[in-house]
């Protein structure tokens, strides 16, 4: 296909949203690579609102497949794809919403040894995690590399979502994690397992919002517009609660 029928092709996907940013702060999302950690619930809705507003690379990272107990809220999952990788089907199921989006896919869980690997070269890295170890590491290397960390997670009918940066409180600051300020031993390491145990529970809209809401401030941190929710800021909501809507400031 010759390079000004491709070039019209992504710019009629983005076309409802020209109205919203000029074509130079939409062009900057274009040539934008961001890193989402995990493809579930936030993920899967997090990979396909950015490939839908138009982000030109993504990298997905996630060693899980996909199982039944994902059809009630990981919208890249079906009939058709239980058993299949997650990263995999993430890829396919994007490349035929957004061809022009170039998808990466690491069919890995993020540890400290892949780190420098897997998030090397992204302008933002998302969290769309469900375990605070990874967490962990992936804000540090944030810090490190001065790359902007997006948090989000869930419970329940719970949500939040916060961003980070060198010019913010951290991660491990924010939550007052017992692994701030401290080396990642193995006593330490067991301190943090112990902050979470079990299956948490989760309905299927909860998981979609937070992963559409840490799209969007990917979209404002990359093209300028908007306001942030910079932490201490955490915008949170409860789905049983209307009044609970709104940022509180930790």
């Amino acid at each position: 296909m010759p390079t000004r029928y491709k070039e019209f092709g992504y710019w009629e996907i983005a076309s409802r949203q020209m109205s919203i940013v000029t074509k130079s702060e939409q062009q900057r999302f274009k040539d934008a690579k961001i890193t989402v950690i995990g493809t579930g619930g936030i993920g899967g809705q997090t990979n396909e609102m950015l490939a839908r507003m138009g982000l030109g690379e993504l990298t997905i990272i996630d060693k899980d497949e996909y199982d039944l107990s994902n059809l009630n809220r990981q919208t890249m999952a079906s009939l058709d794809t239980i058993g299949i990788s997650k990263t995999e089907a993430t890829k396919d199921r994007l490349r035929k919403i957004n061809p022009y989006t170039k998808v990466n896919a690491i069919n890995e869980m993020l540890t400290e040894d892949n780190l420098d690997k897997s998030l090397d070269g992204a302008d933002i890295i998302i969290d769309a995690l469900d375990n605070l170890f990874t967490r962990v590491i992936a804000s540090r290397y944030a810090i490190e590399h001065d790359i902007p960390f997006i948090h989000g997670a869930i419970h329940g009918t719970q949500g939040q979502i916060s961003v980070f940066t060198n010019e913010t409180p951290s991660y491990e600051e924010m939550f007052s994690l017992p692994t701030n300020g401290r080396p990642l031993n193995d006593e330490i390491k067991n301190e943090l397992s112990k902050l979470t145990s079990g299956v948490p529970p989760v309905i299927g809209p909860v998981p979609n919002i937070i992963g559409c809401l840490e799209a969007m401030e990917a979209y404002k941190l990359i093209t300028g517009i908007g306001e942030v929710a910079y932490a201490p800021k955490l915008l949170t909501f409860d789905l049983l609660d209307l009044d609970s809507f709104g940022t509180v400031k930790l």
